[in-house]
């Protein structure tokens, strides 16, 4: 894993902001999509509801992410702005958005996790005092809802987002779309410590033979989210938030990856849960995963 990664973030992460911001008189500059076309009732806070990637090669992007999970795109254009929302069978997965990197400009293309929240100032201001940071400020887009993008206390980036249309519901995601989410920290029991007082989120520890501390996020009886200690030689990285997308075979996946311009960051190999996990990178380095789940895998919250 590229050991900038979540400085990276922090700037792809502010550069998104940058390209929705205008005068307080004026409207952001293109409109969000409902994050559910027809409207849900259902709200789960601490579940993770979107992505974002930040790139300076939307057609790359597209060209990649639709070659290796058969995303289809929707191009939303406005002066000095473009965007495009991946749909995977007809529901929308992710947006992406071009930043020009300037000439000099050292900086790794990055995905912004989205966290389901009811309240998004107020959640904010709860990351502040609890040793986070504000990196973009609260906005209000007309169909998708308000949202921020924040830091947590050892620099992992997130986004925070109170969907207009509600969440989706809690179902077994497709192959191409995201299916788990993971943040890797320095001291995963202060981190899940964090969340859990900003999200209300359930905590368990998850025992392993790895000798590395994992926890499990949950809300609702159902796990949302790891929190999983950065490798010990890992000195030089820092935290970050990193998402998976499901597969129906890793090493296929990887491989066709490779055949598309992109990097394995992380070999497949088998996970606890018994499905092979790899982590790769699109043709401008965008850290992603890929992961196997069977439909006899839970989700359930641990007991």
């Amino acid at each position: 894993m590229p050991i900038s990664h979540a400085a990276s973030l922090a700037r792809a992460a502010l550069g998104l902001a940058l390209l929705s911001m205008r005068p307080a008189s004026a409207a952001p500059p293109f409109e969000l999509p409902p994050l559910v076309s027809e409207g849900s009732a259902e709200h789960h806070v601490g579940k993770v509801i979107w992505a974002d990637l930040v790139t300076p090669d939307l057609a790359g992007a597209q060209q990649f992410y639709g070659g290796l999970f058969g995303w289809t795109f929707r191009d939303v254009h406005a002066p000095g702005s473009d965007y495009a929302v991946a749909v995977a069978d007809g529901r929308p997965v992710a947006g992406i958005v071009q930043r020009a990197v300037a000439p000099g400009e050292q900086k790794q293309p990055a995905w912004l996790t989205f966290i389901a929240v009811r309240q998004v100032d107020s959640t904010a201001s709860a990351v502040v005092k609890n040793g986070g940071k504000l990196l973009a400020p609260p906005r209000t887009y007309a169909g998708r809802g308000r949202q921020a993008v924040l830091q947590d206390p050892e620099g992992a980036v997130f986004a925070i987002l109170a969907s207009k249309s509600g969440d989706l519901a809690d179902y077994l995601a497709d192959p191409g779309e995201w299916i788990w989410s993971s943040v890797l920290v320095k001291d995963p029991v202060d981190e899940a410590a964090f969340y859990q007082k900003i999200f209300g989120y359930d905590v368990f520890d998850l025992p392993g033979d790895d000798g590395i501390k994992h926890a499990i996020l949950s809300s609702d009886d159902y796990a949302r989210a790891g929190v999983n200690a950065l490798p010990g030689d890992a000195k030089r990285r820092h935290a970050h938030w990193l998402d998976f997308l499901r597969v129906a075979d890793a090493g296929e996946t990887a491989n066709k990856a490779l055949t598309l311009g992109g990097r394995v960051l992380v070999e497949p190999y088998l996970d606890r849960h018994g499905g092979k996990i790899a982590v790769l990178a699109d043709p401008a380095g965008a850290p992603f995963g890929v992961m196997e789940w069977t439909v006899d895998d839970t989700k359930v919250e641990p007991k």
